[in-house]
């Protein structure tokens, strides 16, 4: 009974050590900061700016969603018609114009060129556009770019900004991955 009554103290005395030590070891001084989290770019603006390679004058498209992406307005989208048969060189904007002054976000895309990448998709009376500006890697960015209209009609033009995305890629959103940082969608007429 003794021997018993012995053993039952020494395996309460070894889980109170066990229990003990558990506690100890999972008490750490990991007092350092959390790492600190990268926001993406605030962009409320997006001005596309389209000049004849022949001349003529510049067309813009313009996106302005005050309230943010997932704000309970919807964006106010301008356009101006496109001409026929005619090939553009495009430059985009982005603006975060929560700041005063606005803040020129495409500066930073510029700057992290080998980070960022524009996707374009089009439709209808829009027979491409193809990137003129790269990275540091030769990978297109897509801040500069021609389109070029086939004939009269009804088309879209769809922007999509990915961060951080495959480079190289297809030069399709579904192969590039990323984040989404703006997608805006620009109904026009080609006249």
């Amino acid at each position: 009974m003794k021997t018993e009554n012995t053993i039952l103290k020494n395996i309460k005395k070894a889980s109170l050590i066990a229990l003990s030590s558990i506690a100890l070891i999972s008490c750490s001084d990991d007092d350092d900061a959390p790492e600190a989290i990268n926001d993406e770019e605030v962009i409320t603006t997006v001005i596309i700016e389209l000049t004849p390679q022949a001349g003529g004058t510049a067309v813009t498209l313009m996106s302005k969603d005050d309230d943010g992406t997932n704000g309970p307005n919807a964006p106010v989208v301008t356009v101006e018609n496109l001409a026929a048969n005619t090939t553009y060189n495009g430059t985009i904007t982005l603006l975060n114009e929560t700041e005063s002054p606005a803040e020129d976000i495409t500066l930073e895309v510029e700057e992290e060129d080998d980070e960022h990448q524009f996707f374009y998709t089009v439709s209808g009376a829009i027979s491409g556009t193809e990137y003129t500006d790269i990275d540091e890697d030769g990978n297109p960015v897509g801040i500069t770019f021609t389109l070029s209209t086939g004939d009269a009609g009804a088309a879209t033009l769809g922007v999509t900004l990915r961060h951080e995305p495959k480079k190289p890629n297809d030069g399709t959103t579904a192969d590039a991955g990323g984040a989404t940082d703006v997608e805006q969608t620009f109904s026009f007429d080609v006249e």
